[in-house]
């Protein structure tokens, strides 16, 4: 069949547009209903829920709703006072316990500044030590070897000594942290490290050092385990003897550890100074050695011996026994610590008539060459007063004031003093300082002790008595201060143990500032007190102190001892010298408690002659005459 065109043009007439437009627009509304009904219903959802969520909102719990109310304001204001408590009231505290956990200061461990003798001679120093400690179970080889190894290096005749058997037994007590040995010195720490054996630890520390161990213990002191001195000049100038450092400031690092937070201005370097007394370290040992022998001899309780420079009063030996030794203080009972040369008093008996006689010449009721009637045995207000040869002697009758000194009379001295008012007496005894102390830098110095004046001026057998010494007490070291006096024209000189602060080149970077010394007596009256001193020793009482070809002037003593307000048997013997005399320098004490039979002039004399002769030979002092060293020389010879 072939294609007609008309078919096409036929066609194209039918009236096909409004069916479709029809079938168009019913789709178009049918979308659009479907449209319309899903807004409808979420909208209808929306309503719903709105209408349920302004039932709660627009309806609420009033009680409920106060509560919380109440709950939030109480819980607000609890915070705010528990803040301001912690801001406010606890702020301080707590802002200090924070910086105790996150910063510390801490003091770096500077050493203790040396003490040396006059002579530079080594007394006091720090030194580093340590304490070997050993852990068994660390140990890498047997027990056997460790202790064979260890054993030598701890050397034989030391306080550190120890075998292999006492090590091995020690080993055996526990696995760990047993201490072998203490306060071993660096030569030897050195000797274990080089070992490098396993399970041994050595733990570094200070120690106060004393290489002349007991040598001036009573005059030095010693520092305890917390470094703090406790007696002597350690004690006396405890901050002349420390270092100043500023203290280091740390803060705690994340993990844990101290960090400084800078280094302290002179942390690396410090001064060199040393701390120099007048002891003379050579004289200290020769003084102590001839007390120690003569309380050996003479069964003494105590004894002590003192030399002092009249002039200024330097202390050149002061020794007191018994006595301890610094490096282990803690092995000895605590009346070692104690000085009794300055700490304790005593009766100086007869050593004391020398400053009577200086009183009475200063007063002028006396001459060296007044005459007084000494009957050897007397009576004040009832009460007994006798030469101590009485007995053998009975008495001298017309005896010279030098003679009354020479042979120790105590009638005669009652008859001086009782030229003088007892009140002028009193004034003169006070104006020497009896009642005080010296003023010494010496630590625990106690005073000395008299009667107070209403007693002494209202009873007459005060004076009498403490005319030749009793009745009254004093300080070994005042009676070396009193005899100074006599011996450097009447000054009433400081004794003293310091010098001062000197560097490694011997200049002074500090020194002590002592008093001006007071004028007590005239040289004319010393002068005279000293020749009158000088025949005691020639040919009097205190003979046994006499050094051919020297000049020297001395007194003995002896006196009872007081108990209980009762003098009993028990004695102090004494002697004192001073030399030489055409030049006086020294003035040398010494003193014994409770010796065993003997006077002044038989045990405390002799002690001085050695002290003196040791004294001559350091100082090399030239003898006064020649003639007589030599004459003494051809005597010894066989």
């Amino acid at each position: 069949m072939k294609y007609d065109a008309r078919f096409e043009r036929d066609a194209s007439r039918v009236p096909r547009n409004k069916s479709l437009k029809k079938h168009k627009l019913r789709d178009k509304n049918a979308k659009k209903s479907v449209g319309s009904r899903s807004e409808k219903l979420f909208q209808n959802i929306i309503k719903t829920l709105s209408f349920i969520l302004s039932q709660f909102v627009a309806k609420p719990d009033i009680k409920r709703l106060y509560i919380v109310w109440i709950i939030l304001i109480i819980s607000g204001v609890g915070l705010g006072v528990n803040l301001a408590r912690l801001q406010i009231l606890q702020g301080t505290k707590l802002k200090n316990l924070a910086q105790d956990q996150q910063l510390t200061k801490s003091r770096p461990f500077v050493p203790r500044r040396t003490i040396i003798d006059r002579n530079g001679d080594m007394l006091a120093l720090d030194r580093p030590v340590f304490t070997l400690y050993a852990h068994p179970t660390l140990f890498k080889e047997s027990k056997d070897a460790i202790a064979s190894k260890l054993a030598p290096t701890l050397v034989q005749g030391t306080i550190f000594a120890k075998t292999p058997a006492e090590l091995l037994s020690l080993f055996n007590k526990a696995p760990s942290g047993l201490k072998v040995a203490e306060s071993l010195p660096e030569e030897i720490s050195d000797n274990i490290k080089n070992l490098m054996l396993d399970g041994l630890e050595l733990l570094p520390s200070q120690q106060r050092l004393y290489p002349q161990q007991e040598l001036a213990s009573e005059v030095v002191g010693y520092v305890d385990g917390d470094r703090n001195g406790q007696a002597g000049v350690e004690y006396s100038q405890q901050n002349l003897l420390e270092r100043t450092m500023p203290k280091l400031r740390y803060q705690r690092a994340m993990n844990g550890a101290w960090i400084p937070e800078q280094l302290a201005t002179g942390f690396v370097q410090f001064d060199d100074l040393k701390m120099q007394i007048t002891i003379d370290s050579r004289l200290q040992r020769l003084a102590r050695e001839a007390v120690r022998q003569q309380m050996e001899k003479f069964k003494a309780k105590r004894g002590t011996v003192i030399v002092m420079e009249s002039w200024n009063g330097e202390l050149l030996s002061v020794v007191s026994e018994p006595t301890y030794d610094p490096n282990q203080y803690y092995n000895f009972s605590l009346d070692r610590f104690k000085n009794w040369a300055l700490t304790d008093v005593y009766e100086p008996g007869s050593t004391f008539k020398a400053i009577n006689v200086a009183i009475a010449l200063e007063a002028g009721v006396i001459t060296p060459d007044s005459v007084f009637n000494d009957e050897g045995r007397i009576f004040v207000d009832g009460w007994p007063i006798a030469n101590y040869d009485y007995e053998q002697a009975g008495g001298r009758g017309s005896t010279s004031v030098r003679d009354i000194l020479k042979y120790s009379s105590n009638v005669g001295m009652v008859h001086i003093i009782q030229k003088m008012k007892a009140s002028d007496y009193y004034n003169a005894l006070q104006r020497l300082g009896l009642g005080q102390t010296t003023g010494s830098d010496l630590p625990f110095e106690v005073p000395s002790q008299m009667k107070n004046r209403q007693q002494f001026v209202s009873s007459r057998v005060e004076a009498a008595t403490t005319a030749f010494g009793q009745g009254f007490s004093l300080t070994p070291l005042q009676m070396v201060q009193l005899m100074g006096s006599i011996a450097n024209g009447g000054k009433l000189v400081i004794p003293h143990i310091v010098r001062g602060l000197f560097n490694t080149k011997g200049e002074a970077f500090w020194e002590p500032n002592y008093p001006e010394p007071q004028k007590v007596f005239s040289s004319e009256t010393t002068q005279k007190v000293i020749e009158m001193m000088e025949s005691v020793v020639h040919d009097g009482t205190g003979k046994a102190a006499k050094i051919p070809g020297y000049r020297i002037g001395g007194k003995t003593g002896t006196a009872q001892k007081a108990k209980d307000g009762v003098y009993s048997k028990a004695i102090v013997t004494s002697f004192v010298g001073i030399m030489p005399v055409d030049k006086p320098r020294y003035v040398v004490l010494a003193v014994f408690d409770e010796p065993q039979g003997g006077s002044g002039g038989v045990v405390a004399a002799p002690v001085v002659k050695s002290v003196i002769e040791s004294l001559i030979s350091i100082e090399k002092i030239p003898p006064s005459n020649i003639d007589e060293v030599q004459q003494q020389k051809e005597a010894e010879k066989p």
